[in-house]
């Protein structure tokens, strides 16, 4: 279980300091609830720090941080978990800062700079949905052209079983929000036209591959459009074909990619269900939030998707690929990724 922060104390003429709370533990179990920062005191400006953010069990529960009435520091959200980001103190000079280095994570948005912004949902770092936004103003794609988004993986990101794959839907999605974007890669389908728009059917799936195929043409050649935004679904095959080591070759296509692409955003996901090596899918999908939180807790840019929680065997066509439900699915998990990036 996770441990409780501790109060601060109330401020006098200066504010008081916000406690530091104890660490919850790995694994699942309740987040760690953080110390309350100090009520802000008569010295015009100077509110309480905010108190540290809990450092709750991965996918733990709700850890919160808050800044004092009137500070000018924001609370620190929680290093794992679902701890809730800290609340920037009313008329302090700063947002609330990101939860943890790659942003908000289980669908929190970190606040920028200024007034009473809201941290993002702390949780573990490169959580579901989150926002790197905040101090950091991470920005991969372009505004003057269309943010170019590279589906790399197997034959669920070619989209066996639904032309497009996913790829239909989360253009879709995009365009409803007027944003702008375009799939780049070395392979090619789906519908000619989405929405009345021409869909752009270029990405990097590739039928049957494992992982270390993938990592056979990173960089080269599925690296060279330079994408701005890479969205990475592989490890389907490795689950039948030898699941051994596929963490490890998963850490090794990962850290290619972040060599090659530093400035652009990698996002990773768990892989869908898979009835037929129910075992192997677990144990795979149980690592790669901590291969994803190494990377983001070292300053890298790259967020974690859960694309199996949910994930109902009904909405798999033929026990492996997505029908058009499930790539509808997929779409929007990777949209309220990578929503706030475009």
């Amino acid at each position: 279980m996770a441990g409780t922060g501790g109060l601060s104390g109330s401020g006098g003429n200066m504010a008081g300091t916000g406690g530091t709370n104890q660490a919850g533990t790995l694994g699942a179990g309740t987040g760690g609830v953080s110390a309350s920062g100090g009520t802000g005191g008569s010295v015009a400006g100077k509110g309480g720090a905010g108190g540290q953010g809990g450092a709750g069990a991965t996918f733990g529960g709700a850890g919160s941080g808050a800044s004092g009435a009137g500070g000018a520091v924001a609370g620190t959200g929680g290093m794992s978990g679902a701890g809730q980001g800290g609340v920037a103190g009313s008329g302090g000079s700063n947002g609330g800062n990101a939860g943890t280095t790659a942003g908000a994570g289980m669908g929190g948005s970190a606040s920028g700079a200024g007034g009473a912004g809201n941290g993002g949902n702390g949780g573990q770092t490169a959580g579901t949905g989150g926002s790197s936004g905040g101090s950091s103003g991470f920005a991969p794609c372009p505004a003057s052209e269309p943010c170019k988004i590279l589906p790399l993986g197997d034959s669920i990101t070619d989209g066996i079983g639904f032309s497009g794959g996913y790829r239909v839907e989360l253009f879709s999605l995009a365009l409803a929000d007027d944003h702008s974007i375009t799939y780049v890669g070395g392979s090619m389908n789906g519908p000619q036209t989405v929405d009345g728009q021409p869909f752009p059917r270029n990405h990097e799936g590739h039928s049957g591959w494992t992982i270390s195929q993938i990592d056979g043409i990173v960089p080269s050649p599925a690296l060279g459009p330079d994408p701005h935004i890479i969205l990475l679904h592989i490890g389907t095959n490795d689950m039948y074909q030898g699941a051994n080591g596929a963490t490890d070759r998963l850490e090794t296509l990962v850290d290619a990619i972040l060599a090659d692409q530093p400035n652009s955003l990698l996002v990773v996901s768990s892989i869908i269900p898979f009835p037929g090596a129910t075992s192997a899918v677990s144990t795979f999908n149980a690592a790669v939030p901590g291969i994803v939180m190494e990377r983001a807790n070292a300053g890298k840019h790259i967020l974690y998707v859960d694309q199996f929680t949910g994930f109902p065997t009904s909405e798999l066509g033929d026990g492996v690929h997505p029908n058009q439900a499930g790539y509808e699915r997929m779409a929007r998990k990777w949209y309220e990724a990578i929503s706030d990036y475009l």
